[in-house]
C-alpha cells in the first residue's frame, strides 16, 4: 500500500489560510486538522469532494471568536496523507479514519457542520456516536441508500470522474460551480495545492463512485440506519442549503421532513450560491451557525 504525503511547500502562502497545522496518526496515515478558538462548544467542520479544510477558511475565524473549531482533512485530501491506489479508498476506510480522529482527540459536545461527503460520513458517525454530538448543521448533503432515484446531475458528475480519473483538474472543477463571480486563479491554485501530481488524486477521483447508487453498495446499509436514527433525533438540527446546487439542492426538504428537530428551526436558504456554498457565502453561513448555537443552549 503506497502512501503519499504532499510536500509542505505546496501549502506556503496560500491566500486567506494562515492557520497552524495539527496532525494525528490514525492507523497507517497521518491526518491533518485545523484547530482554532477555545471553549466548551466545539464546531466540527467536515468537507466533501474534492475539497479540503481550505473550504472553511471564511467560516473558521468568526466561529473561533466564540467556540472551539476543528476542521480535518480526510485521507486523500488537503494536508492529510493520500493512498496512491483507487482501490484503497472505501466508505469503511473514510468512516473509520474520521471515527479514529474523533476518538483520538476525544471530541465531545460537537456541533457538526457537514457538506457533501462530510454529511454522508458525518451523519452516519453522529447516528452511531450520539453521546459525542450536541447539534447538527447540514449544508448541501444527502444520505443515499441506493433505493431512490439518483439525480441526472450527479450521475453525470460520477461518469465524468470515472472518465478523467486522476487527471481531474480539482481547482477548475470547483471554479465551475461558483455562481456569481469568477474564482480567482490564486484560489483555484489553493484547491489544487494538495495534488502536486496526478497520482495524488486517487481519493478525489474515486469519491463519486463510492456514493451508494444501489442498496448492496458499501455504505448504503449504514446510511439507511443513519436515516432511521435521524428520524428519531431529539437534539437540535439546522438545515442550511443553497439555492444553486443542481446535484443536492432538492435534499433540503428531505432533511427538514426527516429530522424532527429541524422543523423547530428557521427555514434558511443561502441565496446566490452553488454546491460549495462555504466558498461563496462562508461568513453568512458562519453567522447562521452562531445564531443556531446561541438559540439552542445545551
Amino acid at each position: 500500500m503506497t502512501i503519499l504525503r504532499t510536500p509542505d511547500e505546496r501549502f506556503r502562502d496560500l491566500p486567506e489560510f494562515d492557520f497552524a497545522p495539527h496532525y494525528v496518526v490514525i492507523g497507517d496515515t497521518r491526518m491533518h486538522y485545523v484547530a482554532e478558538g477555545s471553549g466548551d462548544e466545539l464546531v466540527l467542520c467536515l468537507h466533501g469532494e474534492p475539497t479540503w479544510s481550505y473550504l472553511y477558511r471564511h467560516m473558521m475565524p468568526p466561529l473561533a471568536e466564540r467556540y472551539r473549531v476543528l476542521a480535518p482533512d480526510m485521507v486523500g485530501f488537503g494536508k492529510s496523507d493520500k493512498y496512491a491506489r483507487l482501490e484503497d479508498y472505501s466508505f469503511p476506510m473514510h468512516y473509520d479514519k474520521l471515527v479514529g480522529l474523533i476518538e483520538a482527540l476525544d471530541l465531545r459536545n460537537i456541533t457538526l457542520v457537514c457538506q457533501d461527503w462530510g454529511g454522508l460520513l458525518g451523519l452516519c458517525i453522529a447516528a452511531n456516536y450520539q453521546e459525542r454530538f450536541a447539534r447538527l448543521v447540514l449544508l448541501n448533503t444527502f444520505l443515499p441508500t441506493g433505493d431512490e432515484k439518483i439525480s441526472e446531475a450527479f450521475m453525470a458528475r460520477r461518469a465524468f470522474s470515472q472518465k478523467v480519473g486522476t487527471r481531474m483538474q480539482v481547482g477548475r472543477l470547483i471554479a465551475q460551480t461558483i455562481t456569481q463571480y469568477q474564482l480567482p486563479p490564486e484560489i483555484i491554485a489553493a484547491y489544487d495545492a494538495p495534488f502536486p501530481e496526478d497520482r495524488y488524486k486517487a481519493g478525489a477521483a474515486v469519491f463519486p463512485s463510492l456514493v451508494p447508487i444501489s442498496p448492496d453498495m458499501p455504505g448504503a446499509k449504514e446510511m439507511k440506519a443513519a436515516r432511521d436514527v435521524l428520524s428519531r433525533w431529539r437534539k437540535p438540527a439546522q438545515v442550511i442549503f443553497s439555492d444553486g446546487d443542481p446535484i443536492l439542492g432538492g435534499a433540503a426538504g428531505f432533511f427538514r421532513r426527516l429530522i424532527p428537530t429541524a422543523a423547530d428551526q428557521p427555514e434558511i436558504t443561502i441565496r446566490n450560491a452553488g454546491h460549495f456554498l462555504q466558498e461563496e457565502k462562508g461568513a453568512e453561513i458562519a453567522a447562521e451557525v452562531i445564531a443556531f448555537v446561541e438559540r439552542t443552549p445545551i
